[in-house]
């Protein structure tokens, strides 16, 4: 039932921000989670209204998540800042997730690799091509984002690849990019890249370890399939 005035009229512990500071976030509605980070409504609307029509105009939270700053900021009751606390909000949750559990992970298959990045990857519009610089043991070093954007061999050049591997003193790299189709099926642009990547690391003495296409759910590993071949 749609509560009448502004937040600040409501209930002391019907209200989203005391009611997470009192009960914990876990008892709040996405609803009320959003208006925490929105802050305000707009005429005749509460933070919470907000948060409801967002999601039930865009569908889910996850369909709301993937939106760029400028499709919420052209609706109604959103600004510019606005769309820039939700965006920030979901992007962070996507590095959470994303980041490892403990510091130098080994990454002993393509399962582990997809486990820590694809809850950041999964859900977004635009290619992004990360690289994961690995030690002797096959423990990450680093992950560095290298582009975003349509995926090509033209894009992505081994030097910028291998500039930062040789930085790290990497002993192998493991390429990863997403499909936001989400269908992680390898491209004609994917394979070819893939085989440049490979005879630049053998060149270099920096093996490609594996290359990871993440899609909605799934993943294809060139490693698993046997074609890290050049």
């Amino acid at each position: 039932m749609k509560k009448r005035g502004g937040i600040s009229a409501w209930p002391k512990g019907e209200r989203p921000r005391e009611k997470l500071l009192e009960r914990g976030p876990h008892a709040l509605s996405s609803a009320e989670l959003l208006a925490i980070i929105l802050m305000s409504g707009s005429k005749g609307k509460s933070a919470v209204d907000l948060g409801r029509e967002l999601i039930s105009d865009f569908g889910s939270l996850r369909n709301l998540s993937r939106r760029l700053p400028k499709e919420y900021s052209s609706r109604r009751g959103m600004g510019q800042a606005k769309a820039a606390q939700l965006a920030a909000a979901f992007e962070l949750g996507r590095r959470l997730m994303g980041e490892p559990s403990t510091p130098k992970e080994r990454l002993g298959s393509s399962a582990e690799v997809v486990k820590q990045l694809m809850p950041r990857y999964r859900d977004l519009n635009r290619e992004l091509f990360t690289i994961a610089i690995l030690d002797s043991a096959h423990r990450i070093i680093k992950t560095k984002l290298l582009t975003a954007g349509t995926l090509n061999a033209a894009l992505v050049h081994p030097r910028e690849v291998y500039r930062e591997a040789v930085v790290e003193g990497a002993a192998g790299l493991i390429l990863v990019h997403n499909h936001p189709s989400g269908d992680p099926s390898p491209s004609e642009e994917d394979i070819k890249l893939t085989r440049q990547m490979v005879r630049a690391g053998e060149a270099l003495g920096i093996p490609v370890v594996d290359h990871v296409i993440i899609g909605d759910g799934r993943h294809f590993s060139f490693a698993d399939s046997r074609r890290l071949g050049p």
